[in-house]
């Protein structure tokens, strides 16, 4: 999605439904929808989620990709669950079976019990080290080349990959920079780096040649009263889930979760945090009139964010007037 100012473009990517959270008969339904909603927005791709409460994230970026023309799966891709060699022959064949690009979210880490499932205790920041070596040999291989590695979390040798990936469909990689070690990961791969951000006024300066970008999620409307009403009606108060999210804090060493569960939306403001606070969603949320969340959004665009990662749409309507937010700021 670009206006006429090239530096002003972004990416914009909504997400695909959780199958956590859906019926087994009208899951694969809704994966369409969704992804014919968003190619409909003009979004670059959809992210679909992984853990190990979902259905594998490589056969819905399958789907996704069978039944839109241009949309790139953002794949979540956690070294734990693939080794790298096999994740670049899944990117490969995808795109050499479909001339399609996809992208990577290279994830470091996600609860911690489902870490301790797969016997992986390692450290936080270790498992981001990990992530550069993992990253390495995928970008390498689907260069074309032929890799030997010998790091302290992979060895390979001589390995090739087959069938071979054209360049112009090499995917964007994307990465966790809520922490250090996720902002040097970004750095060392030449990934995006993604976070969770606070209210605008409240945001660090970027990373010096650092691509960032942001995770949020957005009900916009023609007037603000609309929009709030939309939102209390699709995310209302739920003791339950604010009892969840605690635990869920106490059982993740996700460094974005321990700042989001401490920051307060300002009074007025069109930054929201009622849904992750009440374990609803995991992201922050901007509510509003067009004008009041384009607003918003200007500020992170202000800041140098040109990735803009959106929650799950409950509706085509939601993506439609996000986009029109987005052609405010951009045209």
């Amino acid at each position: 999605m670009a206006g006429p100012e090239t530096a002003r473009s972004v990416d914009l990517f909504s997400t695909c439904p959780p199958s956590s959270r859906a019926n087994r008969d009208d899951y694969r339904r809704q994966v369409i929808d969704v992804a014919r909603w968003s190619e409909e927005a003009g979004c670059t791709g959809i992210l679909v989620y992984a853990d190990n409460s979902q259905v594998d994230p490589w056969l819905a970026a399958q789907i996704i990709v069978e039944h839109t023309r241009t949309l790139s799966p953002l794949v979540a891709l956690q070294p734990v669950y693939m080794h790298p060699y096999s994740a670049a022959k899944m990117v490969a064949s995808l795109g050499w079976l479909y001339g399609r690009r996809l992208c990577l979210n290279l994830v470091a880490g996600g609860f911690r019990n489902d870490l301790i499932a797969l016997r992986d205790p390692t450290p936080h920041d270790r498992r981001y080290e990990r992530l550069v070596e993992y990253t390495t040999i995928v970008k390498r291989l689907l260069a074309g080349e032929t890799v030997t590695f010998e790091g302290r979390f992979y060895v390979v040798e001589h390995l090739t990959l087959a069938p071979p990936l054209p360049q112009e469909l090499a995917p964007r990689i994307y990465i966790s920079g809520s922490s250090d070690a996720g902002l040097a990961a970004a750095r060392a791969v030449g990934a995006t780096a993604i976070k969770y951000p606070k209210p605008p006024g409240e945001e660090d300066p970027l990373p010096e040649g650092l691509a960032c970008g942001v995770r949020i999620g957005i009900v916009a409307r023609e007037d603000a009263a609309g929009a709030w009403a939309l939102a209390h009606a699709r995310f209302p108060e739920d003791r339950r889930g604010q009892l969840t999210r605690q635990l869920a804090a106490r059982v993740s060493d996700s460094t974005w979760h321990e700042q989001l569960s401490r920051l307060d939306g300002a009074p007025a403001s069109p930054y929201w945090l009622h849904p992750f606070q009440n374990y609803q969603t995991m992201c922050p949320y901007l509510v509003g009139g067009h004008g009041e969340v384009a607003e918003e959004v200007d500020r992170y665009l202000t800041m140098g964010y040109r990735t803009f990662i959106l929650d799950v749409p409950a509706c085509s309507d939601d993506l439609q007037h996000t986009r029109r937010v987005f052609e405010r700021i951009l045209t």
